[in-house]
């Protein structure tokens, strides 16, 4: 995270480039992305801890959709200390409508060639289906259905909403109003860090 010169680490991203590499990994991911399943937590927990080994992450990360299950939580509570020495972990959860996050999920589309995001709802291309950038075509992703999304949102329910209590029930946790303006949530984000771990500006 660029405020504190630390990096964000991401199990989407990497899981998305083990699909993108056609790994074994990726090709099991993928069969469960699409049906809008979690990866297992052993194979995820094993791919963040190999990330946290790097050299890297000494002054601190940011773990991006990292623990996603109560199992997931309760392996990096137990496993953090044997990691490299770096600052106490701590939670904090950006909370969105479900009706929301259905838009935002079903509406995003990504340019096939530089990549750059966009939301047919609330930030659309000039032109529909191309990129404003490049004029390349607008691609989906499987996994941003509105069946995937549902999917999505029963394993919320079972499997993630238990992590929040988990952290909530702790004096390591801050929630941030995730449908506020990008500007306004990153600094809510910023200062709930700042709080938590007593950062100096």
């Amino acid at each position: 995270m660029a405020e504190f010169g630390i990096p964000q680490i991401s199990t989407g991203d990497i899981l998305r480039g083990n699909i993108a590499r056609g790994t074994e990994l990726g090709k099991a991911a993928k069969e469960l992305m699409d049906k809008g399943q979690l990866v297992p937590d052993q194979i995820v927990n094993d791919m963040v801890q190999a990330r946290l080994d790097s050299d890297d992450v000494h002054a601190g990360y940011i773990l991006d959709g990292f623990p996603r299950t109560l199992a997931q939580a309760t392996w990096l509570d137990t496993h953090l200390p044997i990691f490299r020495e770096t600052p106490p972990l701590v939670a904090i959860n950006i909370r969105v409508d479900e009706a929301e996050l259905l838009r935002r999920i079903t509406g995003r589309r990504t340019c096939t060639v530089c990549k750059h995001i966009y939301n047919i709802y609330s930030h659309p291309p000039t032109k529909p289906g191309v990129c404003d950038i490049d004029g390349s075509l607008l691609s989906q992703r499987s996994d941003d259905t509105e069946s995937a999304f549902a999917e999505r949102m029963k394993a919320y329910d079972s499997l993630t909403a238990p992590v929040i209590e988990h952290y909530r029930a702790s004096n390591r946790f801050r929630e941030v109003n995730g449908e506020a303006p990008v500007e306004q949530v990153s600094e809510s984000i910023v200062a709930a860090l700042k709080s938590l771990r007593q950062f100096k500006p």
